[in-house]
C-alpha cells in the first residue's frame, strides 16, 4: 500500500489482477497491523491510511475472514506446537480456518517452515517477490 516499501513496485499490480479465479484474502489482525504500519511507521494520516484500507476491504475479489473463538483456538494451538508469536498464530489460524491455500508473506521465520497443517488442511509459504 506504500510506494516508499521496495516491495510496491514489484506488487503493486497484484490488486490489479484480481478476479473471480484470482482472490486474496485478509483477516481483522492483518488490516489493523497494516493500518498500525502505515500511520506509526510510515507516518500516514491516520484518515488517509483508514481511506484506503476501507477500500481495499470493499474490493469485491478481496475476502475478508473475521475472527472467532474458533480461529482462537487453532492459533493458541498453532503458536504452542510451532512457538509462534500470537499475531502470526492469529493470523495463519485465520486462514487455516478459511482454508486459503498459500500465504504470501516476507517472514524469514515462515519461509523456513514452508508450510502448515491444521487437521487435513495444508497452507503454503510462499514469498510473493
Amino acid at each position: 500500500m506504500d510506494p516508499s516499501f521496495p516491495e510496491h513496485g514489484k506488487l503493486r499490480n497484484l490488486l490489479l489482477h484480481l478476479s473471480q479465479e484470482f482472490t486474496v484474502a485478509v483477516n481483522p489482525t492483518v488490516v489493523h497491523e497494516t493500518y498500525h504500519t502505515l500511520v506509526f511507521r510510515q507516518k500516514w494520516l491516520p484518515d488517509e491510511a483508514g481511506r484506503r484500507l476501507t477500500m481495499l476491504l470493499r474490493h469485491p475479489f478481496i475476502k475478508f475472514y473475521n475472527q472467532t473463538k474458533t480461529v482462537s483456538v487453532i492459533a493458541l494451538r498453532l503458536a504452542e506446537k510451532h512457538a509462534l508469536g500470537g499475531r502470526d498464530a492469529l493470523i495463519i489460524g485465520n486462514y487455516l480456518a478459511n482454508r486459503v491455500p498459500n500465504l504470501y508473506t516476507h517472514d524469514d521465520d515462515l519461509l523456513k517452515l514452508e508450510e502448515m497443517t491444521w487437521k487435513s488442511y495444508t497452507m503454503k509459504f510462499i514469498d510473493p517477490l
